[in-house]
């Protein structure tokens, strides 16, 4: 049939041009990428992994409480009475169906010193306040946690303003102040690990942790969970790290209150990005940043995470590089999106090209072509076996890394039921890697060139780095939240009773309460 030659001489001609030295070298370097991935990912493994030996070496050394701290003498009375204060500042937005359990994994953290909660929302016409009054009521006695109400920015992303208000309203003895975003599942000696690393080293200027992503079975989830796997590398260090992410991170409360560096006045005015602002103070001031190997928590996917929701997201985590504090900040940035934007196509090509070299075998050998020159169709089949192999190697070494972090979470959070690495896809996670990687180039892109985003229901616009308008509305595809699936409108607060979490967080709290601040 001639709609079948038309087809084939196209695939041969394609095949022929994937053989040249540049498609080659294109080749070579996407086998490369998925090799320089499988390592990273290899090297965070083995740093989670020696935190769950050391955590099963001390409990048979006899500390049945090692998910709390490695040494039981430190939850002795008098250590825990010198513990430091924490306020924990949450700015909110709406309501979601993971909410009220990370909520409670939160304010039942098994921290013995001072600690207070601050749940801050625009308004009280905001879901969550109603589903976080309720979730108040059950805790009044044991926790002290308040509701603040921030009002409306106008100068700021709506989440800065949240977290500069909750921080006017901390307790002024508070030492550190720790801010987590409403999808947080913490384990119970979160808190007293951060603060431990904390008071090792006072020169630590932020400390911060990585979600774990538990996909919900939609190939938007999976996408979601194969964007953090790669960054996921730069918080397993143990240690010292560049990376940052706004869901968790401690700091010196002083340095809010003196406003250090202008980290208040950066974030305040025209700030976008919590993380990405203080990243680059960080950065620009050579101050310390840190993510211990136990900062890792689940972080559980709305059930109904749609592809438009997960592109949402994408746009959203691309347009942060179109916002920036200073020069160098901006050249980091444009270096950041040109090197991300030609590693996710340098991944995605060569398997285009491999899907073309065997699809010219096919044809040749179901079709026996009598042409004299097929040459060319064993140097594509050998670069797509080259390809087939690193795939492997590298969806192996994904496994590993997440089969370990499961365990680690599991061990760290002895008294919520287990996560499991038997609801993972790998199928759909190979097919998120080229769906995220091909994507994330064209969301860069229109990010650079709208310079606005619609960010749950408010839209952004920047100009030199920093928003300077913003708009309110219900726009279209606004009523949720992207990742869990949050009612962010109507009269949708009302949390679900759940027994079982009812009465594990109140076993929790009678277990051990953290101190009110006196006064």
């Amino acid at each position: 049939m001639v709609a079948f030659e038309s087809l084939d001489a196209f695939l041969f001609s394609a095949s022929r041009a994937f053989c040249s030295s540049l498609a080659v070298f294109i080749q070579i370097q996407g086998c490369f990428i998925c090799l320089i991935l499988a390592f990273g990912w290899a090297c965070a493994a083995y740093v989670r992994n020696r935190e769950i030996r050391r955590m099963k070496d001390s409990v048979k050394g006899g500390n049945s409480f090692a998910f709390l701290c490695h040494d039981i003498n430190d939850l002795e009375h008098y250590t825990q009475t010198k513990l430091p204060s924490v306020s924990v500042v949450m700015p909110l937005k709406g309501f979601g169906e993971h909410n009220l359990q990370n909520w409670r994994s939160q304010i039942t953290s098994l921290y013995g010193g001072p600690l207070e909660f601050l749940f801050v929302v625009e308004s009280t016409e905001d879901p969550a306040y109603r589903a976080v009054s309720l979730l108040i009521s059950d805790f009044k006695d044991s926790v002290d946690v308040k509701i603040v109400i921030a009002g409306l920015s106008t100068t700021c992303s709506q989440k800065i303003h949240n977290q500069l208000v909750g921080v006017e309203r901390m307790h002024k003895d508070s030492k550190y102040v720790l801010f987590l975003d409403d999808d947080v599942r913490l384990h119970p000696g979160s808190i007293g690990a951060l603060t431990a690393e904390m008071v090792k080293n006072p020169e630590i200027f932020i400390q911060t942790g990585y979600p774990l992503d538990l996909p919900s079975g939609s190939l938007g989830s999976y996408c979601i969970y194969e964007y953090h796997m790669p960054c996921s590398m730069g918080f397993a260090t143990g240690g010292r790290t560049f990376f940052l992410w706004g869901g968790c991170m401690m700091m010196h409360a002083d340095d809010f209150r003196t406003d250090l560096y202008g980290l208040v006045t950066g974030l305040r005015d025209g700030g976008y990005s919590d993380d990405m602002t203080l990243a680059a103070i960080s950065g620009e001031h050579k101050r310390l940043i840190t993510s211990p190997p136990v900062a890792v928590f689940p972080h559980p996917l709305a059930s109904d995470l749609s592809f438009s929701r997960y592109w949402n997201y994408l746009r959203k985590q691309t347009f942060v590089l179109e916002s920036y504090t200073t020069t160098t900040n901006w050249i980091m940035n444009r270096a950041l999106f040109s090197v991300h934007c030609y590693l996710s196509w340098g991944f995605v090509a060569p398997y285009v090209m491999a899907m073309i070299h065997i699809a010219a075998a096919l044809r040749i050998r179901l079709e026996e072509y009598p042409f004299e020159d097929t040459t060319f169709t064993s140097g594509g089949l050998i670069l797509a076996g080259c390809l087939a192999v690193c795939t492997i190697v590298e969806l192996l070494s994904m496994w590993n890394l997440t089969k370990i972090e499961i365990q680690l979470c599991n061990m760290l959070s002895p008294e919520e039921p287990p996560v499991s690495l038997g609801s993972y896809n790998w199928g759909l996670i190979f097919l998120a890697m080229l769906v995220d990687n091909f994507l994330y180039p064209i969301s860069a892109i229109r990010s650079h060139f709208s310079q606005s985003i619609n960010w749950s229901g408010v839209r952004y616009h920047l100009r030199n780095g920093k928003i300077w308008k913003i708009e309110r509305g219900y726009e279209s595809g606004s009523n949720y939240s992207d990742l869990g699936g949050k009612h962010l409108y109507g009269k949708r607060g009302v949390p679900p009773k759940i027994s079982f979490l009812g009465s594990l967080a109140r076993s929790l709290a009678q277990w051990h309460q953290p101190k009110k601040f006196d006064g």
